[in-house]
């Protein structure tokens, strides 16, 4: 990194939840009905969008995934990976949950409720492909709203941010791999050609746009680069939300045979969740970490990635598959279960500053 764009980064700027974000619950929920009822009046021209692809990648969904990421990518510094040493005890547990607890106890939850307690409620046809959505949720560390949930808590900056820079360094290799391995433990037909492309799709050529779009902007200035991130801030929700009534325009039917499938999906998402941050958080505490370092651990541990996860969901199984709804289910409870995470760690800081018992 530069020498001016080190200056302009030397305080980061924790961004307060913004008006879709605080209601993006509300958000999902009016996409759903709406794709819903445009699924089922005009199903021809939903069929025709369904058909534009190019080496089985939906371009609108392909351009709007694009959107939705690249503006989030923009708000990384990769240069703050000079600073994990500082942090070494807190970013230890954060790689420990989010790459060798999270993914592997969610795909044991998708095992046990989906193919096990759940089956019987739940489309036959449909059952591995909802376990892969909710795997390849899992395999996506947040990145953008940990920023939002870490200053809810008084989290240490400089910690959320070389946290989140080095889980984004750590997906663009890791991120195949895993879900390669779960679904193939779980006995789901692996499309690597598919999963690599969109590995590069959705992970690697974004990163390199985004980071060229950041150096650009910073060398501008920092208001220029901040009346950039304030223009552009509506653009990932926008198209997530727009992404969204397409995925539902395709999944109306399934929702009205089966309408307890959400509340299904959404148990073992909530059970990782707080499980997740339940055990960062203790960990944390246990080796000796700060409540201002726990909280952005046990967060983005409890958090997804949500955008890249509907990405690959859509480009390995397809817009009306059961993985696509399993991933869009954790968009649609992301907000108030970290809200419940946030109030969490906020109410129980006097017992997390007491010396741990030896």
């Amino acid at each position: 990194m530069s020498a001016p764009e080190t200056a302009l980064e030397a305080e980061p700027r924790m961004p307060a939840m913004n008006f879709f974000e605080r209601y993006l619950t509300v958000w999902v929920a009016l996409c759903i009905i709406t794709g819903i009822i445009l699924g089922q009046l005009l199903p021809t021209p939903f069929q025709a969008i369904g058909r534009w692809e190019i080496a089985q990648v939906n371009l609108p969904v392909g351009v709007l995934i694009w959107v939705m990421i690249i503006p989030m990518l923009v708000k990384i510094d990769f240069g703050a990976l000079g600073q994990v040493r500082q942090y070494w005890r807190g970013i230890g547990v954060t790689l420990f949950v989010n790459w060798a607890v999270k993914p592997f106890s969610m795909a044991l939850l998708g095992w046990l409720f989906i193919r096990h307690l759940f089956a019987s409620s739940l489309p036959g046809d449909q059952l591995d492909s909802y376990i892969a959505g909710l795997i390849l949720l899992a395999a996506a560390p947040c990145t953008a709203m940990v920023f939002v949930w870490s200053r809810l808590t008084g989290g240490d900056p400089y910690f959320t941010l070389s946290q989140v820079a080095l889980n984004d360094a750590v997906m663009i290799f890791a991120f195949a791999p895993i879900v390669g391995l779960l679904l193939g433990i779980s006995s789901i037909t692996v499309p690597w050609a598919t999963l690599l492309m969109s590995v590069g799709l959705y992970i690697v050529i974004p990163v390199i746009l985004a980071q060229w779009w950041r150096h650009a902007l910073l060398s501008q200035g920092r208001e220029a680069f901040e009346a950039t991130m304030i223009r552009i801030g509506p653009w990932s929700t926008s198209a997530l939300l727009a992404t969204l009534v397409l995925l539902f325009a395709f999944q109306g039917e399934a929702i009205f045979e089966q309408p307890l499938i959400i509340a299904m999906l959404a148990v073992p998402i909530l059970i990782q969740v707080f499980f997740n941050a339940g055990l960062a958080y203790w960990l944390n505490r246990l080796v000796g970490e700060e409540h201002k370092i726990a909280c952005p651990s046990a967060l983005i541990g409890a958090s997804n990635f949500f955008e890249l996860a509907v990405a690959a969901a859509i480009s390995l199984f397809g817009f009306n598959s059961g993985a696509a709804l399993a991933t869009v289910v954790g968009v649609l409870i992301e907000v108030p279960a970290m809200l419940l995470v946030v109030r969490a760690v906020n109410g129980s800081r006097a017992w997390y500053d007491e010396t741990p018992a030896a």
